[in-house]
């Protein structure tokens, strides 16, 4: 039964509430039956769109399309969205893989796309030709690739590729015309690839040494081929690249050298010399420049919201921009004269949306409508980042959802909301699964618990070598804090997550068993022992930062075993549902079935949903409606009452 209906059944509560209470319960119940509920159907008939790659041409040749990724159909496909409006026209057509566009070639109607194995994350690259047949450019079974670019005159396209050596990306360059290539720089171990400079002579190099330090390497690839370390230094200072300029002379790189916050620094290529280049009270989190590099694109990730800024770097002055609604901008993409961009633009009520604005006047025009036109966006809820003071004084922040109609007369169920990483950050926009509990009346927490990003350096090691437990004691202090709301049911309080945010689900079940009255674990850690053990090759020059953090498992068997949920499922008593992908590279499936089988030994309420055809993370759009309706159902079942 909805929290709505409590009310209206009460009539003998209502009877001893004083006037202005009375007043306050009618008017919540007639906000909350003002609000039409839709089905997780709903939700995700809404579209889901992504421009191109930020390294590739989204424009088409002439002008007159943008290249685009979308769900329409059900499964991620790449379409051609015409400029002057109008119908996206499909370029693939994909009944089972995602296909993910990259970048039409610079002269002609060609594409470039990425497609995996059903979320299996070994992503080829492929060509699609004008006449609409398609070539797989990285052959082979076992491998993974990502496109990486082109060069300023087009004739040259890069790939990255771990083919040689699972745990290895090498870098190939691409003939446009004939698709044969050349191995521009062969990884001996432990680096990133980053950006190539236009002129195809630099390549920057990442390489963690652990989770708080890393450095920057340059790579002369039309010289010895050598990484040059550029970033030496003492004590732990993390650094990251952004881009090239373009003209060749400076690499923007990020670095939280000078303070808790990461900044965008220069290095000259030829001098070496550094300077501040762009600094804020948050992390600077992207830096990218227009093809002749007279507009500049960057963004600050502000309190879990990006502050995108579009500078004229000719007049100094930001781009105004007219007809855009408020919201998030982001995917800024140029054509090739910059006399338009092409962007995204969402909100917490809204899905991303795609707009073409003109330079010369600013004036922006909406391609797409992604929300289903079946959803008033008035019904839906505008979050607020909210912050408390866990159980050791540390303020935590994070994003909640307050249902319409919740009162004190009327208070809602919650569910406390764990984010991915374990550094990752719950962030103001559009979520469906979450609008789709709230607008089924369940108040929702999306906790940024210590060790998440965007906060600061020394928030963000906060919970190194202490996951499942100072974390985890936040998530439990955020219940507390919730049970002092008011319009919160004190009684109905639930967990849940995905990847690192499912295993703080299981964690919290296992080790703090009394706390929340159910959980819904999505491909979520158990066993960090396993886990650890078997990591994709293709992270393996991030194994040292992992490993870091979460701990060895050849050294420190103790603590992991000791965190592990599996080893102490017999303390869950609370009930679970449990949704994980067949195909999950990372999150293998044996995780959640053994979790389940020893969870169902103790008599308690399990449900298991797993889909044979995705990997760490849903999308297909059927197997996401399908998981949204599992998460309403089983919060209905246990707390929604």
């Amino acid at each position: 039964m909805r929290p709505t209906l409590r009310i209206l059944a009460a009539g003998v509560a209502l009877a001893a509430l004083t006037a202005p209470a009375i007043a306050s319960a009618q008017q919540a119940s007639a906000t909350a039956e003002a609000v039409k509920t839709y089905s997780a159907e709903q939700f995700y008939d809404s579209t889901s769109y992504a421009l191109g790659s930020g390294g590739g041409h989204v424009f088409s040749p002439d002008g007159e399309h943008v290249l685009i990724t979308s769900d329409e159909s059900g499964v991620f496909n790449a379409y051609l969205l015409p400029v002057d409006g109008g119908e996206a026209m499909p370029l693939t057509s994909s009944t089972t893989n995602a296909v993910f566009a990259a970048s039409f070639f610079p002269e002609d109607g060609r594409v470039l796309y990425g497609s995996d194995g059903g979320g299996n994350e070994l992503t080829h690259i492929y060509v699609r030709e004008e006449d609409g047949t398609v070539r797989d450019l990285t052959p082979g079974d076992e491998l993974t690739s990502n496109f990486a670019g082109w060069s300023k005159d087009g004739e040259t396209f890069y790939v990255s590729t771990n083919e040689r050596d699972p745990q290895a990306f090498d870098l190939y360059a691409y003939d446009a015309d004939d698709y044969s290539r050349e191995l521009l720089f062969t990884n001996p171990g432990g680096f990133f690839p980053g950006e190539v400079s236009d002129d195809g002579r630099w390549m920057v190099l990442v390489k963690y040494n652990s989770s708080a330090d890393s450095d920057l390497y340059l790579v002369d690839l039309t010289g010895d081929k050598t990484p040059r370390l550029i970033t030496a230094h003492e004590g732990n200072i993390t650094y990251g690249s952004h881009a090239f300029t373009r003209d060749n002379t400076k690499l923007v790189y990020s670095t939280n050298e000078n303070g808790e916050y990461s900044e965008a620094w220069t290095y000259d290529l030829a001098s070496g010399d550094k300077e501040k280049y762009l600094a804020d009270d948050w992390d600077v989190s992207f830096v990218s420049f227009s093809p002749s590099g007279r507009y500049r694109v960057s963004g600050v990730n502000a309190d879990a919201k990006t502050e995108l800024t579009l500078l004229d770097q000719n007049t100094g002055r930001d781009v105004a921009l007219s007809g855009v609604p408020d919201g998030d901008l982001g995917s800024i993409r140029f054509d090739e004269d910059e006399s338009h961009i092409a962007f995204t633009v969402s909100s917490d009520t809204s899905p991303s949306d795609i707009y073409v604005a003109d330079l010369a006047t600013g004036k922006a025009r909406r391609l797409t409508s992604a929300l289903d036109p079946a959803i008033d966006e008035g019904d839906l809820v505008t979050a607020t980042v909210a912050r408390f003071e866990s159980y050791d004084g540390v303020e935590v922040p994070g994003i909640l959802y307050r249902p319409k109609g919740a009162s004190a007369a009327n208070p809602a169920p919650a569910v406390v909301y764990v984010h991915g990483g374990p550094g990752g950050q719950t962030r103001r926009g559009y979520n469906p699964t979450i609008q789709h509990l709230v607008n089924h009346g369940y108040a929702v927490y999306g906790i940024n618990n210590r060790g998440s990003s965007g906060y600061g350096k020394t928030f963000f090691h906060m919970d190194d070598r202490k996951h499942g437990e100072a974390d985890l004691d936040d998530v439990v202090a955020s219940a507390e804090w919730l049970k002092g709301m008011d319009w919160v049911a004190d009684d109905r309080i639930a967990i849940m997550g995905g990847s690192y945010g499912g295993y703080m689900t299981a964690a919290a079940l296992a080790f703090r068993p009394q706390v929340f009255d159910a959980g819904i674990n999505i491909f979520g850690v158990t066993n960090w022992l396993r886990t650890l053990n078997s990591i994709p090759a293709w992270w393996g020059a991030n194994r040292v930062a992992l490993f870091d953090e979460m701990g060895d498992p050849a050294t420190d068997e103790e603590r992991l075993r000791r965190i592990s949920p599996l080893f102490h499922a017999a303390n869950i008593v609370k009930p679970m549902l449990v949704v994980q992908g067949a195909n999950d590279p990372r999150v293998l499936q044996v995780e959640s079935d053994e979790l389940v089988e020893a969870v169902r030994a103790n008599d308690v309420p399990v449900e298991y949903v797993l889909f044979d055809d995705e990997g760490h993370g849903f999308r297909n759009k059927s197997n996401r409606i399908e998981a949204s309706e599992a998460y309403l159902t089983f919060l209905d079942e246990h707390i929604g009452r």
